[in-house]
């Protein structure tokens, strides 16, 4: 590999390997991750790179390496395309949304305005950051855009995907192992493919929300369910009726929602509609929580002493909720950084095996329940 801005005054393999006191090729092996360098060696190269302040030159580090330093770190939306749901209004030929209806905005919108999206983003900079690579966004909410990230992939501009589905009827994992291409999902594929993913327990999440309602002397109890074609969604329901049963209670009044305060607080509507003397709701993420508490005290109802409210996830809407929430803690952070991991670990051995990494949920107890 070549460096020439010696002209710049910017240090060189050259300075790097005197302050180590190696040879120029052992840097350059060191530099672009050739793997049986010794130990020690390596890292004594990589105190020469702190100490001189070298900087690979990625362009001619790519041509020697086949990498391209950079993962796809990919929002997918659902698979049907809007035309099934609004006829033929503001969708073209192709199928795709129409940009100028507000389809693909939208979306964009409602990833930025989750903080579980902000929390995946955290995870999965701090884990590349330190080993030099960095993440390229990419919203994949329409066919051709899934189409655009699987070519955007193949021509090498990224060396794998980082894929978070927002829809269980999501078509590009499917795609992306048809493809043979190297990537991780954030959650369980709500069909079997075969790229390796990682998940939270769900169920046991959702049967600490129980628990903790039922502790607390609660005993008409309601719950505001994420949307059911979603697993985690399923799976914090199933979780949170099995509990519920285990303890005498068969019926539990359920209201569908989408993960938003919007559809929290419209839920909260319902289930105070049909069952006005309820004293614990478990909502199955902070934001519908969040909407839920917000319906709670406008209908004057104090939390908890009248209705006690668990959500799920622990994120920043937790926090900024009156009073604190109480919820069960996803990790999302450190899950977003055990993909990054896997996918690392996948593009440094192609062969190995599919796999799945399960994290447990915990309880964080604050005045809301």
């Amino acid at each position: 590999m070549t460096d020439d801005r010696r002209s710049a005054g910017a240090p060189t393999l050259e300075d790097v390997a005197r302050a180590a006191g190696v040879s120029r090729a052992t840097v350059s092996r060191v530099v672009n991750g050739v793997r049986n360098v010794d130990p020690v060696i390596q890292e004594a190269v990589r105190q020469a790179v702190s100490v001189t302040g070298y900087t690979p030159n990625r362009a001619a580090r790519s041509l020697v390496t086949r990498r391209a330093d950079a993962i796809a770190l990919v929002v997918s939306g659902a698979g049907v395309e809007p035309e099934a749901a609004r006829g033929d209004s503001g969708t073209g030929a192709s199928g795709e949304e129409d940009r100028g209806s507000g389809g693909s905005g939208s979306f964009t919108a409602r990833v930025f305005a989750d903080p579980f999206f902000g929390r995946v983003v955290t995870g999965v900079v701090d884990y590349l950051r330190p080993r030099g690579m960095h993440p390229v966004l990419m919203f994949a909410e329409t066919s051709r855009a899934r189409e655009e990230v699987v070519a955007y992939l193949r021509q090498g501009s990224a060396d794998g995907a980082l894929v978070v589905s927002t829809h269980a009827e999501d078509p590009l994992p499917a795609l992306i192992a048809d493809a043979g291409l190297a990537a991780v999902l954030f959650a369980r594929p709500a069909r079997p493919v075969p790229i390796s993913y990682v998940d939270l327990a769900h169920r046991d999440g959702a049967r600490l929300a129980a628990e903790h309602l039922l502790d607390r002397g609660c005993r008409r109890i309601a719950t505001i369910s994420g949307p059911l074609d979603v697993p985690a969604g399923e799976a914090r329901l199933t979780g949170f009726r099995d509990t519920m049963a285990r303890h005498g209670h068969p019926y539990i009044p359920v209201a569908e929602g989408q993960f938003t305060q919007e559809s929290g607080e419209s839920a909260m509507e319902r289930l105070l509609a049909e069952h006005p003397d309820l004293d614990g709701v478990f909502a199955a993420n902070d934001l519908m929580a969040l909407g839920a508490c917000h319906v709670l005290r406008e209908r004057g109802r104090s939390i908890p002493g009248d209705v006690a409210v668990v959500g799920f996830d622990d994120s920043s809407a937790a926090l900024a909720c009156r009073p604190p929430l109480t919820t069960v803690r996803q990790p999302v952070e450190g899950m977003a950084a055990e993909m990054t991991r896997l996918l690392l670990d996948r593009l440094a051995r192609p062969d190995g095996p599919v796999t799945s990494v399960i994290f447990e949920p915990e309880l964080v107890v604050r005045g809301s329940a």
